[in-house]
C-alpha cells in the first residue's frame, strides 16, 4: 500500500539513492535528514534489466526492519518530469524508461527522481552550505559538470524537467568539443571538469618545459586530475597555474550565472571542486570583474556534504515532493 501524505508533526524515514556510473549508494533517511542505514555497491552497466534489480535490492536492504515512507532517486540523467521518465543517461543504461513508475511499482513505495545535481543542490540547501537560501546554483565538477538551481526556495527544471544542465553552457564558440552527446564546444562541461584540468596541466607543461609538469610530460606521464590536484596543495607552482586556468574558466560561468539567476549563492562541489580556494580564489576574481553591477552579489563556497549529498538530496526530495513539508 502507497504512504499517504504526513504532517508536519511526524515525518518518517525514506530511502535516498544516488546512482551514478561507477557506485550506487542508498541511506535510509529520517525526516531530519540523518542516515540511519546506508550501503553501496558497483554500479550495473551491462544491461538495464540488471541494473534495475540491483537498486531495487539495494533499496531492500537498507530498509529491512524500517517501513520508509517512499524512496527518492538522483540520477545522472534527463528526466521528463512531466511523466516521471528517464530520456537519456550518463554513463549507466537508463533510457526511454518510465522510472517512477517501475520503480514504485518494484518497491510498494512511492517514488520520486531527479537529476543528481538537483538533488545535491537541494541538500546543500535544506542543511549544508546553502541553509537558509532561496536562491541558489550549485556545480558539481566532476568527470562532467553537473548543475542544479533552486529558484524561490524549490528546484527549477525547465519545461519539461530536463534544465539546469548548467555544465553545458558554452564559454568559448571554438573551444574543444563538449563530452558524450552534446554537440557544443568549449562548454563549462569540458573546460572545469576533470577534462579541463588535464587539458590545463597539458597547456602549463607546453608552455613551461622546464617545470614540473614539463618534465613529468616529457616522461610520459598522465596528467591525472587528482595527482595535479594534489600537486598544486603541495604548493608547486605549475599545479597551482593549473587551477587558475581552471578557475578563471569557472569565473566566467559564475558571471553569465549570476547575471541570468542573480542568485544569494554559488555552491561548487565534486571532486575537481575539492581543490578548494586553488579553485575558488581565481574563480570569484574572474567572476567579479566579468558580472554586472548589481547582479555579481552572490557569495561562492565550498559543498558541505561531500559524498552524502546525493542520498540526503534524494531523501530530501522525496519528503518534501510526497510525504512531508520541507525540512
Amino acid at each position: 500500500m502507497l504512504a499517504t501524505p504526513m504532517t508536519d508533526s511526524f515525518r518518517p524515514p525514506v530511502v535516498g539513492v544516488d546512482l551514478g556510473g561507477t557506485s550506487i549508494k542508498a541511506a535510509l533517511v529520517s525526516g531530519e535528514l540523518q542516515i540511519l542505514a546506508r550501503n553501496a555497491v558497483r554500479t550495473e552497466l551491462q544491461s538495464q534489466a540488471g541494473l534495475l534489480d540491483q537498486i531495487v535490492n539495494l533499496v531492500q536492504s537498507v530498509s529491512a526492519g524500517a517501513e520508509p515512507a517512499g524512496v527518492g532517486f538522483g540520477l545522472p540523467s534527463l528526466i521528463d518530469q512531466r511523466r516521471g521518465v528517464v530520456l537519456d543517461s550518463t554513463n549507466i543504461p537508463l533510457e526511454n524508461l518510465d522510472f517512477v513508475s517501475e520503480m514504485s511499482r518494484r518497491l510498494g513505495l512511492p517514488a520520486a527522481v531527479d537529476n543528481d545535481a538537483n538533488v545535491a543542490c537541494l541538500a546543500e540547501a535544506r542543511i549544508g552550505a546553502a541553509r537558509g537560501a532561496a536562491h541558489v546554483v550549485m556545480l558539481t565538477l566532476g568527470t562532467g559538470v553537473g548543475g542544479g538551481l533552486l529558484l524561490n526556495g524549490r528546484l527549477y527544471r525547465g519545461s519539461i524537467g530536463a534544465g539546469a544542465e548548467l555544465g553545458h553552457m558554452s564559454i568559448d564558440e571554438d573551444g574543444p568539443p563538449c563530452q558524450g552527446t552534446c554537440p557544443s564546444r568549449g562548454c563549462l562541461e569540458v573546460l572545469v571538469s576533470a577534462t579541463g584540468v588535464r587539458a590545463a596541466a597539458e597547456r602549463v607543461a607546453l608552455e613551461r618545459p622546464e617545470g614540473s609538469l614539463g618534465s613529468a610530460r616529457a616522461r610520459g606521464d598522465k596528467f591525472e586530475a587528482r595527482w595535479v590536484m594534489e600537486q598544486a596543495q603541495s604548493g608547486d607552482p605549475d599545479a597551482v597555474r593549473v587551477f587558475e586556468i581552471v578557475g578563471q574558466h569557472l569565473g566566467v560561468g559564475l558571471a553569465n550565472f549570476s547575471n541570468i539567476f542573480n542568485p544569494e549563492l554559488f555552491v561548487i562541489g565534486g571532486g575537481v571542486g575539492a581543490a578548494g580556494d586553488l579553485l575558488l580564489g581565481p574563480a570569484r576574481e574572474e567572476y567579479r570583474r566579468r558580472a554586472l553591477p548589481g547582479a555579481g552579489v552572490a557569495r561562492v563556497v565550498p559543498a558541505e556534504l561531500g559524498n552524502d549529498a546525493g542520498v540526503l538530496g534524494a531523501a530530501a526530495l522525496v519528503l518534501e515532493e510526497l510525504v512531508a513539508a520541507p525540512v
